[in-house]
């Protein structure tokens, strides 16, 4: 069974390491910033997502996550994209692409906890 809680904080402090790499300027500041922040929102609202008080909190919470994370896709498309360290590439292909897996268990978690309320 995966361990979402635990590898949503990895994806945060992985996404906080890259940041550190990243050369600082004007232009890449901004995009850092952004994964910076909504990187560590989908650790932080998935965490908070199992103290939910009911099925309908617990979706509520979950499609927080789904929107974090799917903004965490975008601006590692564009670090991606606007990157000119090679050596970087691979470790941000390698985040896109846990970004994207728990983007797609999260909706798939949500789809479940819909099914879950509905059948009640």
């Amino acid at each position: 069974m995966i361990d979402m809680k635990a590898r949503t904080k990895k994806f945060t402090i992985d996404s906080s390491f890259l940041c550190s790499k990243l050369p600082v300027s004007r232009e890449l500041n901004a995009y850092v910033n952004q994964l910076i922040r909504y990187s560590s929102s989908v650790g932080a609202n998935y965490r908070a997502s199992q103290r939910a008080k009911s099925t309908a909190d617990f979706i509520n919470k979950l499609k927080i996550v789904e929107e974090e994370a799917d903004e965490s896709c975008f601006f590692l498309e564009i670090i991606l994209e606007i990157n000119k360290n090679q050596d970087l590439k691979i470790e941000i292909e390698k985040l896109l692409k846990e970004s994207n897996e728990i983007l797609a268990i999260v909706v798939a978690s949500i789809k479940t906890a819909r099914n879950n309320l509905d059948k009640k």
